[in-house]
């Protein structure tokens, strides 16, 4: 083996010692030369492959969300070998929009990536300029303003319509809590929980669906911005709750004896018991 030269999960054996796996991390010019190959490499799918010449941006856009969202299982899941496979898949959705924005003559990956350098050294004046920070929030803060002097009309304005209700609940309280929109302590949004609680009850007997809707997204508006106040994502708590949910019922499915709709809810209820001991 060259000294200095990438290793890339070599595998070593020693006897009967089990494979070690090394992974000596790229260079700065082996970053860039990567990029440069999948630059070349989208250039000849989309002069050669009919599928890939056949795309537009409107037809990866669902493509690319399920990308994200398969980033997001494998975050969840620990799995760094499957979150570089999705990181890969997703740059390349990436440079893919770049490639066909290039073709349309409205700007090329050059353009973007000097764009995003511009706002990031833009919006860092701490690091590249004389401000002065103490925490987190202080960028936070410093974040939002900074947007609201380059022209966005609202706080809230960069919050994308299309995300998930509960995460864009979770985004928006977020960032209004950057210009002072924000309650003072944890103890007073339990409390606005427990009102919107009380409020729901008082109409949920009743024949007006829209009203009963109404409160009950009161309540999951002020869970959420109580679970902020915790430092709980509560897309991310949802989304263990439901793996485990899952887990736990595809047991009782496993340990039946006979089908579920012939058991007693107690029956199935000690599966239950018995997955959660497991």
């Amino acid at each position: 083996m060259e000294c200095g030269k990438n290793v890339d999960n070599v595998n070593f054996s020693f006897s009967n010692r089990p494979f070690i796996y090394l992974h000596i991390m790229n260079s700065f010019e082996q970053k860039k030369e990567a990029f440069g190959r999948l630059l070349t490499i989208m250039d000849e799918l989309r002069e050669q492959c009919p599928w890939d010449k056949k795309q537009t941006l409107e037809s990866l856009r669902n493509l690319t969300i399920e990308e994200t969202y398969e980033l997001a299982d494998a975050i969840l899941n620990n799995d760094l070998e499957e979150i570089k496979e999705e990181t890969g898949d997703i740059m390349l959705h990436m440079v893919f929009y770049s490639k066909i924005a290039e073709e349309k003559g409205a700007y090329d990956i050059a353009d973007a990536l000097n764009a995003i350098c511009e706002k990031l050294i833009n919006r860092h004046p701490h690091i590249y300029g004389d401000v002065e920070v103490e925490n987190e929030e202080d960028v936070k803060r410093n974040w939002e303003q900074l947007k609201l002097k380059e022209g966005k009309k609202s706080v809230l304005s960069g919050v994308p319509t299309s995300l998930p209700a509960m995460v864009k609940a979770y985004r928006m309280q977020d960032k209004t809590a950057q210009v002072g929109f924000e309650w003072e302590n944890a103890d007073q949004v339990w409390e606005k929980v427990e009102e919107e609680i009380q409020e729901f009850k008082e109409v949920a007997n009743g024949n007006d669906q829209e009203k009963i809707e109404e409160e009950f997204g009161d309540i999951l508006f002020s869970l959420i911005n109580y679970a902020r106040f915790k430092n709980i994502d509560p897309e991310t708590a949802l989304e263990k709750i439901n793996r485990k949910f899952k887990y736990r019922f595809e047991y009782i499915e496993e340990k039946a004896d006979r089908p579920l709709m012939d058991m007693s809810l107690e029956e199935m209820d000690a599966l239950w018991n018995e997955a959660k001991g497991k």
